[in-house]
């Protein structure tokens, strides 16, 4: 995770504890009796419905996405650009050094076709459905952290009405309603923090991690396709940047005169 997304974090938590301890002492927020049963209950639904091997892979992605930072889309460009008028080849041996990194995984993978000869629609096809495929595993744990979400706020109300059925039984005796109450209250807390304070954001983060590496690998197979035909560097780079945003081009736009003779416009 970025050092400015951790400060906000910690930020934030602060904060949020700041606006628990206002209203009172911040142990009366803790109760692990509900805490057992949110947590025991949605691991257990979790392992009813998912793989043990499914949910180490959902942990795996988690921890190489908030522990590693994808290369910029310029790095992308910068690279394929130096492999195209083959020049600098330091660059592309300095990607030895972040091998495990998925784009940088993606593009040894798409210039092993272009070394090997492969034809540009195969090379196409075999990226695309490269493509395809990650997709469909980076949404498939996606969908695993929103189900899990899911089932904590449905444990924190199953908490909720465990701590009301005793109170029912514990009529009359005010030690016994003292100890069911706290189980009540808390645990729908619990269940609404965990699912939105955590998986949630997960979630969030994976899909939008998602979109970013599915768009370095969209640059890399337009890239290695345009370097497999020859393609002028100057026209490659153009055509690449039309991947970045504006104010990441280095592009210098043409002059109205320019253009005002190239099209005989009259002023």
């Amino acid at each position: 995770m970025k050092n400015k997304n951790f400060i906000g974090l910690l930020l934030c938590i602060l904060i949020f504890c700041l606006g628990f301890f206002i209203n009172g002492n911040l142990s009366l927020y803790f109760n692990v009796s509900g805490i057992l049963i949110v947590l025991g209950g949605t691991a257990g639904a979790a392992l009813l419905s998912f793989k043990i091997e499914q949910l180490g892979i959902v942990s795996k992605v988690l921890r190489a996405n908030y522990g590693k930072k994808i290369k910029k889309e310029t790095e992308i460009v910068r690279i394929l650009i130096d492999l195209s008028i083959k020049s600098r080849m330091q660059g592309i041996l300095s990607l030895q050094e972040e091998e495990n990194e998925t784009s940088i995984l993606f593009l040894r993978r798409a210039l092993g076709c272009l070394v090997d000869g492969y034809k540009v629609e195969q090379i196409r096809d075999i990226l695309n459905t490269e493509i395809y495929f990650f997709r469909m595993r980076r949404e498939d744990s996606e969908r695993v952290l929103r189900t899990i979400a899911d089932f904590f706020p449905a444990f924190g109300i199953t908490g909720s009405v465990v701590g009301l059925i005793s109170m029912l039984g514990g009529i009359g005796d005010t030690s016994v309603i003292l100890k069911a109450v706290p189980i009540a209250l808390t645990s729908t807390l619990y269940g609404i923090v965990f699912a939105n304070f955590f998986f949630l954001p997960f979630a969030s983060f994976l899909r939008e991690r998602t979109n970013q590496e599915l768009l370095l690998q969209k640059i890399i197979m337009e890239g290695v396709i345009a370097i497999d035909s020859e393609m002028n560097p100057i026209i490659l780079r153009t055509k690449l940047e039309s991947f970045l945003t504006p104010s990441e081009r280095q592009e210098t736009l043409v002059s109205y005169q320019k253009l005002q003779e190239r099209f005989n416009i009259k002023a």
